[in-house]
């Protein structure tokens, strides 16, 4: 192995450098693994502009979270582990001691850690895999024949899984899903496993609305040239849809989706807000009266990504679909500003 590897490092705001790092030196307990293909989400775009609060002002750091790759290395003391194992990495470590990690929602330990987070992530030739991932069951091991593409986006689908599981859909229930980007394509090919009966899709761009279809969306609006809650009200005989999944960061699509659900819906808030947005305003005698149950849910546990991991494994649904493109490390500004442009569905970064 060569002591220098290529790197897309984070020095501020819409300054991300490709240039050569250090190999990561690992100790007894870690894991060095060799990037094979990883992907940008919103996560991402939010670092490179730098609103994420992990990333203060002066941070340069390795961003990258949505990892598959092959074990390289590991530290004397680890078992189970071993050389050439091709894995998906969890992202997501907490404290391991307070309640939320002993009841298995380590994403929301409040002093988590992880990769491209909290220290140096997958937009590199190889990644640094701590203590506490190793010793917590982070490395999940996939096999060799998964589609390396696949393979990097168990992590936002177990995002996906860990939404949903908050909604509990039923079979033959009436979805409204509201943005159709990456995440909202996986929320409605799940949907869609799961017996959801009509799904309608509401998204502004109009090639993803395009692809919404492709994907098995039975109604597709864009709100700004139809009205959403005419079609909501015809498609659902006026009754409203039973859920609705809000997977745009879009504080009016938050307020709409209380008028547009069904009595007793469920909701998800899936995207977080822009931190300098991050208010609502609604009427709050609709939750009252229509017995609303609206959820939130952020990231995903380890035990969602190890569920995550079967599904894709199991071929039943194909997140292949969902990758629009990849670029080599290089190009990782190229890769970046496909991300940000929003016609693509998932861009890939292959060290």
């Amino acid at each position: 192995m060569h002591d220098e590897m290529l790197a897309a490092v984070y020095y501020g705001p819409r300054d991300l450098r490709v240039e050569h790092r250090p190999i990561p030196k690992i100790g007894a307990h870690e894991a060095l693994l060799r990037v094979i293909t990883t992907g940008i989400c919103g996560t991402d775009i939010r670092i490179l502009h730098g609103q994420h609060g992990k990333y203060p002002p002066g941070t340069i750091r390795i961003p990258g979270h949505e990892i598959f790759g092959e074990i390289a290395q590991v530290g004397d003391a680890v078992r189970n582990y071993h050389a050439g194992q091709r894995v998906f990495l969890a992202p997501n470590t907490g404290c391991g001691k307070c309640v939320q990690c002993i009841s298995g929602s380590n994403n929301l330990c409040a002093e988590y850690d992880a990769p491209g987070i909290t220290y140096d992530g997958s937009f590199a030739e190889y990644v640094r895999v701590p203590t506490s991932a190793v010793l917590q069951g982070n490395i999940i091991d996939i096999g060799t024949t998964l589609d390396p593409g696949v393979a990097a986006l168990i992590e936002p689908f177990a995002c996906v899984l860990r939404g949903q599981d908050a909604l509990q859909i039923k079979p033959g229930e009436n979805i409204l899903l509201i943005g159709a980007g990456p995440i909202g394509v996986m929320h409605l090919m799940l949907a869609r496993f799961r017996g959801a009966g009509c799904v309608i899709v509401s998204e502004l761009d109009s090639d993803r609305l395009e692809q919404a279809m492709h994907f098995g969306a039975d109604r597709t609006v864009n709100p700004a040239e139809q009205d959403l809650a005419s079609v909501v009200s015809e498609t659902t005989k006026g009754a409203g849809a039973d859920v609705v999944i809000v997977a745009a960061p879009a504080p009016k699509a938050q307020e709409a989706a209380l008028e547009l659900a069904s009595i007793g819906g469920r909701i998800n808030f899936f995207g977080g807000l822009p931190k300098d947005r991050p208010t609502i305003t609604f009427n709050s005698n609709l939750v009252h009266y229509k017995e609303l149950h609206v959820t939130g849910t952020a990231a995903c546990s380890t035990k969602d990504c190890h569920r995550a991991a079967e599904i894709a494994c199991s071929g039943r649904i194909d997140l292949s679909q969902v990758v629009t493109s990849s670029h080599p490390l290089h190009d990782a500004n190229a890769a970046f500003t496909e991300a940000e442009a929003g016609k693509s569905l998932k861009v890939l970064i292959e060290p």
